[in-house]
């Protein structure tokens, strides 16, 4: 019952409005095109600062900037129970991921499907049931036990067909490869050593990955300093590649759908990714990585 009401009052603390996704056949692929309007870019001059979040942060640059934006974001957060009879990641995902036209439903990020909530990998060995993707994968950066903060974090958790998600498995990101098995109309692509997202959450990803390389500065129990590099392999629990992540950044602009997934983290988990704020910033922070 607890969960139950948590839930509802995270659901019923938002609202949006887009167009319906159909969703009978689980390999249909519904791009974020038609259900999110994308945002306008954020003029780089005028940083975005909901409720004097980012105070402090004024004409920091570089290092400084990351540095209190670690601060920031690692202050006042609550770490979900993976799963749990107590409100969790499971139920967390219902609520940031919610399908904005239909409350039953969830948003999958790699194939852009509308499935429901209820057909997921919890309890369910069904290929077509939805997971959760640890985007900066665990097993890469040197997080892969339940009680490490990373593990939990719901910025960079996000529900995925399980199949898709086998497939991209712990492969880190960089353009180029042969189409996906799974839904391959959808636009991933994969290599031996990469994958690269559909064009519609590319900078998603690269979002998340810049919030992980902040938050996670070595400071939390089980969770290691995560760094973004531009090679992507043999580099230890670090993340490639730097500088298609930036790209990917500048080429698919924070919509609708993300922006308002970042109020509803801050809601639950109690903190927000300063990427999706201000996208600018990756460059001010990482840009130098890219060299």
């Amino acid at each position: 019952m607890k969960k139950t009401i948590i839930a509802l009052l995270a659901v019923t603390s938002f609202s949006a409005q887009a167009a319906n996704i159909q969703a009978h056949d689980p390999h249909i692929v519904a791009p974020f095109s038609v259900l999110c309007k994308k945002v306008e870019p954020v003029d780089p001059t005028d940083p975005t600062d909901p409720n004097d979040y980012y105070a402090g942060t004024e004409n920091l640059q570089g290092a400084e900037l990351k540095a209190k934006l670690n601060q920031i974001i690692s202050t006042g957060v609550t770490k979900l129970p993976y799963s749990s009879s107590e409100f969790d990641v499971w139920d967390a995902l219902a609520v940031t991921d919610q399908d904005p036209d239909n409350e039953n439903n969830v948003i999958l990020m790699y194939t852009g499907r509308s499935q429901l909530k209820t057909f997921s990998s919890s309890g369910n060995n069904d290929p077509d049931a939805w997971n959760r993707e640890h985007t900066y994968p665990k097993s890469n950066g040197g997080f892969n036990d339940k009680s490490a903060s990373g593990y939990t974090d719901i910025h960079h958790l996000r529900p995925t067909d399980a199949s898709i998600n086998n497939e991209r498995g712990n492969l880190e990101f960089d353009n180029g490869g042969s189409a996906t098995g799974e839904s391959p109309e959808a636009g991933n692509k994969k290599t031996g050593t990469t994958f690269e997202p559909r064009d519609a959450v590319k900078g998603d990803v690269a979002r998340m990955m810049f919030y992980m390389a902040t938050r996670y500065e070595g400071n939390d129990a089980k969770t290691p300093d995560l760094e973004l590099v531009k090679a992507v392999t043999d580099n230890g629990t670090a993340m490639g590649n730097i500088c298609t992540l930036l790209d990917w950044n500048t080429q698919d602009p924070v919509d609708t759908f993300e922006a308002q997934r970042n109020d509803k983290i801050q809601q639950i988990q109690g903190n927000r990714n300063p990427y999706v704020d201000n996208p600018q910033w990756a460059d001010e922070i990482f840009a130098d990585d890219c060299q």
